[in-house]
């Protein structure tokens, strides 16, 4: 559980029009720009993106996953289409299912422009 996440830019621009692409693919609507942060609301938590306060640059952190829950394998791979094609990395496998402890996910992930590591998934029908 969380109430919001939110990592670090370094162009706000730059990530808002990567984001906006990306989550549209999940039915999330644009982002609303609050002066050096711009959130995603929705009915199941708070994504946002901004501008270090301190004035030092933005980095990712080491071994943290920020995952987008998806509705179905075809939004995934939508998701991760869209994501490249804003200019985000393809990381790991390519988008499927992945298994482990009687689970199965459909699953894909990225880098964003500032490399910290996203991911879509979709928990599939045991």
């Amino acid at each position: 559980m969380f109430s919001h996440v939110m990592i670090g830019t370094n162009d706000l621009d730059k990530a808002k029009a990567f984001y906006d692409s990306l989550l549209s693919t999940l039915e999330v609507r644009p982002a609303r720009v609050d002066g050096h942060r711009i959130f995603y609301i929705t009915k199941t938590g708070v994504f946002s993106v901004t501008k270090p306060i301190n004035g030092e640059p933005a980095t990712c952190a080491n071994g943290g996953t920020i995952g987008f829950a998806a509705n179905s394998p075809e939004q995934v791979d939508k998701w991760h289409a869209a994501g490249v094609a804003a200019g985000g990395t393809p990381i790991e496998n390519p988008p499927g299912i992945r298994e482990g402890a009687g689970n199965k996910l459909y699953i894909a992930y990225l880098r964003d422009l500032d490399g910290n590591k996203i991911c879509a998934m979709h928990r599939m029908p045991n």
